[in-house]
């Protein structure tokens, strides 16, 4: 069997004496989506961090295409096909979208002193790309600052897909948009699944989720409660459990046998 492209197994990280991230399994193969749930704290931002090489794991392995790793930079996740999309997007908002495209990897033409910016061939690539990724009607000349929310994370992906990603990692792409954006970026998100990349989607949104995802990893306080096929949780469940469901069931079955005694002696 093919290694996945990505597997976290016991994966955890401490700052100090506080533990953010505790026993994480993940894994994500070629044409699969796994996403990652959990409320403000739950342990998302720091698990990108590790995957994206911004931090160094404490606990467990990581492994890319079968092979344990210690990432210890971002260019070093980068050089190794890992391609992070934050939410706050690194882009140049005056500059035009063929720019942005290229921005670190710019494409030259020439030689010696007559060496300059190709600047028609990157202009036709971007727009072939966005293309290719069945991002339509974007005029590559304009500054990406006027693109809408959804269009520049869709820019983004298909940056990352163009300069040779294997894992793309989606922080929260869906976040901050509305519904017709991020019906958009979602269909995106498919269109890399499809090109045969393995993407990780961090998210709140457990709809946006379960409308596109293969597996589902769950985070609380910087533990999993659990990583599930699709075949296998409802998005009801999904909800629920992201919601802290189980433990308000505890709760209220606790509640309920404590005032149990109380309401008996009432009525006696």
């Amino acid at each position: 069997m093919t290694a996945p492209l990505l597997r976290l197994t016991g994966v955890g990280k401490s700052y100090g004496a506080v533990s953010a991230l505790t026993g994480v399994d993940l894994e994500v193969g070629a044409g699969e989506i796994t996403c990652v749930l959990g409320d403000n704290g739950a342990g998302k931002s720091t698990l990108i961090k590790i995957i994206a090489g911004v931090h160094e794991h404490d606990e467990g392995v990581v492994e890319l295409g079968g092979e344990a790793i210690r990432l210890t930079s971002p260019r070093q996740a980068i050089d190794r096909g890992v391609a992070t999309v934050y939410q706050d997007l690194a882009i140049a908002p005056l500059m035009p979208v063929w720019a942005n495209f290229f921005l670190g990897h710019e494409l030259l033409k020439g030689r010696g002193p007559f060496r300059r910016m190709d600047i028609a061939r990157m202009r036709e690539i971007t727009g072939a790309e966005l293309a290719a990724m069945g991002i339509e009607g974007v005029d590559v000349e304009r500054p990406i600052g006027g693109l809408s929310g959804g269009q520049r994370q869709c820019v983004a992906i298909a940056r990352a897909v163009h300069f040779g990603a294997k894992v793309l990692i989606l922080d929260e792409p869906t976040a901050a948009l509305g519904v017709k954006q991020a019906g958009v970026v979602l269909r995106h998100i498919l269109a890399a699944r499809a090109r045969g990349l393995g993407v990780v989607f961090i998210t709140h949104n457990p709809h946006h989720a379960h409308s596109v995802g293969d597996r589902f990893l769950i985070l609380q306080r910087g533990r999993s409660l659990g990583c599930f096929p699709k075949a296998e949780i409802a998005l009801e469940d999904l909800t629920r459990r992201m919601a802290g469901g189980v433990e308000l069931d505890e709760l209220a079955h606790e509640l309920a046998n404590r005032g149990a005694p109380a309401a008996r002696m009432a009525g006696a």
